[in-house]
């Protein structure tokens, strides 16, 4: 009898420890299949050229070479490690390599949230969690360096979290983990900004006396942190090119992913705030005060921009797992408990699940031709002005990473951070219509030839009734039009034409 429990407990723990790859390999599945979804910014395509030319050159980029208007001005990319690795797949896979690095991120972040949320709760809860986090991001998955360091913020949090629930300091071999982040995306500068409200979660139920020795390990690991976050090819200037990116102002409201949360209909993301709210007051969950503002800040800044909902879904579990597992009196007996599984029986299976996914891309790969969103490719208006051989266009925010992947240097691109906040706030003000002047004049002082704007967009409209500019081409993606007169003489410059 005793025989026979232990192996059936240890068979129950066998397959508790693989749900992690189980469900990171359905999740890679279901994405794979689903990766026309994932192809639905422009930015993709200036990603992928970026990583090409770090590819070709062996450097990393210090300043702009491929923008109209800002030319030559200082630029350094805060992803350069995640355009590498998109762009070394899509020179033999083309979209289908980028598509199955986006997906095996997004399958290796589910693995990871499980496995962390594992010590607190059953499986069943663990895994619709994940759910849940995947169905609250699925607006911003797409193959972009984000990501790529989606898994490597959840296990940098998760690592946090576990050394604060058990009342002592991160290991140092974390430290990789912040090098890691920091070369694949500028979000690392939120795993810097989390370490201090984390140490003071573990502070606030240690004694004491311990308190300062505590404290004192937390801070030089936050140091060590800081350093680490500085081992790329930038050093220092990751820091300062991360902090630009969020030193936007206004503009930040402008773009999509940057806009706040908008409350006027209802969605997953607003669910799950009240679900939230309904849970703290039902359960009668109680958490310590630095736990209150982790789950306040991530809220806030899901509430501020949209592009941080997955921060929320990922991260707010993770530092409300321990007190929810108090409070539903989950015990390690209940969760699955301390057995291990024979090695063995694990790594086969783990290398049989492996080998079935690979099997499974490489014939859905074969099969299928992944397809970027076509009203981010303005295809037939680009062959149009490359057949004229314009050289100056003046084109929509969505258009400039198309542009720049046809070689064809942009007016403007997703790179807000290199064209500032006031040279992108007049420029959305001129293409929506609400300055007309500032259209014209734009258009004059960069010796304009050529505009590429959007099929909806209001200075299309505007262009059809001024002297000296005629529509050439329409579809349902874009309009062209072209210039019918000669710049003025007294026209600015500019930057470009004048090197």
């Amino acid at each position: 009898m005793s025989i026979s429990f232990a192996n059936g407990v240890d068979a129950r723990s066998a397959a508790r420890g693989l749900v992690p790859l189980c469900a990171g390999a359905g999740v890679y599945l279901f994405f794979l299949l689903a990766g026309d979804g994932l192809l639905g910014d422009s930015d993709s395509f200036w990603h992928i050229k970026i990583g090409q030319w770090i590819i070709d050159h062996r450097a990393v980029p210090y300043s702009d070479f491929y923008s109209l208007t800002k030319f030559g001005e200082s630029w350094v990319s805060t992803s350069w490690l995640s355009q590498v690795l998109y762009a070394a797949p899509y020179s033999s896979l083309g979209w289908a390599g980028p598509v199955i690095m986006a997906s095996l991120a997004i399958a290796v972040t589910a693995a990871i949230f499980i496995h962390l949320l594992n010590v607190h709760f059953e499986t069943a809860r663990s895994v619709l969690l994940a759910i849940l986090a995947l169905v609250l991001s699925m607006h911003h998955l797409l193959a972009r360096p984000h990501i790529l360091a989606l898994p490597v913020m959840v296990a940098w949090v998760g690592a946090l979290m576990a050394a604060a629930d058990r009342r002592t300091y991160p290991s140092w071999l974390l430290l990789p983990l912040i090098a890691l982040w920091s070369n694949l995306h500028g979000g690392f500068v939120l795993g810097l900004a989390l370490i201090a409200p984390i140490a003071l979660e573990a502070l606030w139920s240690e004694e004491p006396e311990r308190r300062v020795a505590l404290a004192a390990r937390w801070a030089v690991f936050a140091i060590g942190a800081l350093a680490a976050s500085c081992c790329t090819p930038y050093g220092w200037n990751t820091l300062f090119g991360a902090a630009r990116i969020l030193d936007l102002g206004e503009l930040l409201s402008l773009i999509s992913e940057w806009a706040p949360a908008n409350f006027s209909s209802f969605g997953f993301f607003e669910a799950a705030l009240l679900g939230l709210i309904a849970l703290a007051f039902s359960a009668g969950i109680v958490v310590s005060l630095p736990r209150v503002v982790l789950v306040l800040g991530l809220t806030w800044m899901a509430l501020t921009h949209v592009r941080n909902i997955e921060a929320f879904a990922f991260l707010v579990p993770l530092v409300l797992a321990k007190p929810l597992a108090g409070r539903w009196k989950l015990t390690q007996a209940t969760v699955g408990g301390e057995i291990r599984s024979a090695p063995y029986v694990t790594v086969f299976a783990s290398l049989t699940i492996v080998a079935a996914a690979w099997t499974s891309t490489s014939v859905y790969v074969t099969h299928h031709h992944f397809a970027f969103t076509v009203t981010q490719t303005p295809a037939a208006a680009v062959d149009l002005l490359e057949q004229r051989q314009v050289q100056r266009i003046f084109n929509s925010y969505q258009f400039g990473g198309y542009l720049i992947a046809r070689d064809i240097k942009p007016f403007i691109d997703g790179r807000a951070e290199l064209y500032g906040e006031k040279f992108v706030m007049n420029f959305f003000h001129a293409v929506e219509g609400r300055k007309v002047d500032d259209l014209l004049r734009m258009l004059e002082d960069f010796r304009i030839e050529a505009t590429l704007l959007a099929a909806n967009s209001p200075a299309a409209q505007v262009l059809n009734h001024v002297q000296g500019w005629k529509r050439l081409y329409a579809d349902e993606i874009a309009v062209v039009h072209v210039r019918t007169d000669q710049p003025l003489p007294n026209a600015v410059r500019a930057p470009e034409a004048s090197r």
